[in-house]
């Protein structure tokens, strides 16, 4: 799926409706860890992954941007350091110039106001004012792939990032991921709607049914009984 028909699919979405639709397609949720959150609240990223390990250097972000393409999101790995920024405002407006959609930092950046006024999505750890604090050798497979928390992520995912963090999804289920979400949102909104209308979520999913039946059957999972009646307020 190109970027700009990801972009307009994911606009009308949030992460959480794509985490849900992974649940729903056993596709293994792979969640950055929680306290990665945008620079700016309200930020939205969503681009395959371009992955960065940071060794000290801003070099290997250059020679990212040299085989970047349009719409992709660079993903920083600097080990979720909380010593040093690793990212700032120079990094994000040439990520912006060679046409980045977005940066994913596992650690922290620094330049926060002129980040902020460039307006490219940066999601990170948090800030701090000092640059890198050393100089490592660079792996060898700097550019081939990233870790962020407990997962490695490559540039066969997409990274997707709201307010309720960044999700890690493969680009080659992308199509059939977005289609689930989409009917979770629709379903979920109707339900909305009918609380806001009086129907309260309790009647809407049978609620009296489901401890009714689980009288008679005590193994039997809220979700199994969703799933029994369309609901869709768990997956």
């Amino acid at each position: 799926m190109d970027h700009h028909k990801l972009a307009e699919r994911f606009s009308a979405l949030t992460t959480a409706h794509i985490a849900d639709a992974c649940l729903r397609a056993r596709v293994p949720v792979r969640c950055a860890p929680a306290a990665v959150g945008p620079v700016t609240p309200g930020d939205r990223l969503c681009g395959r992954v371009l992955p960065a390990r940071h060794a000290g250097s801003v070099d290997v972000f250059l020679e990212a941007f040299q085989q970047a393409e349009s719409g992709e999101v660079l993903v920083v790995d600097n080990g979720g350091r909380m010593d040093e920024a690793c990212v700032g405002d120079l990094v994000v407006l040439e990520a912006a110039a060679a046409g980045l959609s977005g940066v994913v930092i596992w650690g922290l950046h620094r330049d926060t106001a002129d980040i902020r006024a460039i307006g490219l999505p940066v999601f990170s750890l948090g800030a701090i004012s000092t640059g890198p604090l050393r100089l490592d050798p660079l792996p060898q497979d700097a550019l081939r792939a990233a870790t962020v928390g407990e997962l490695t992520v490559t540039a066969a995912e997409l990274a997707l990032g709201d307010d309720d963090g960044v999700l890690f999804v493969p680009a080659d289920r992308a199509e059939d991921l977005l289609t689930l979400a989409e009917g979770i949102r629709d379903t979920e909104r109707r339900q909305a709607e009918r609380i806001r209308a009086g129907v309260s979520l309790r009647e809407q999913v049978r609620f009296a049914d489901y401890l009714a039946r689980r009288r008679q059957t005590p193994a039997l999972t809220f979700r199994e009984h969703l799933r029994a009646i369309g609901g869709a307020i768990e997956e």
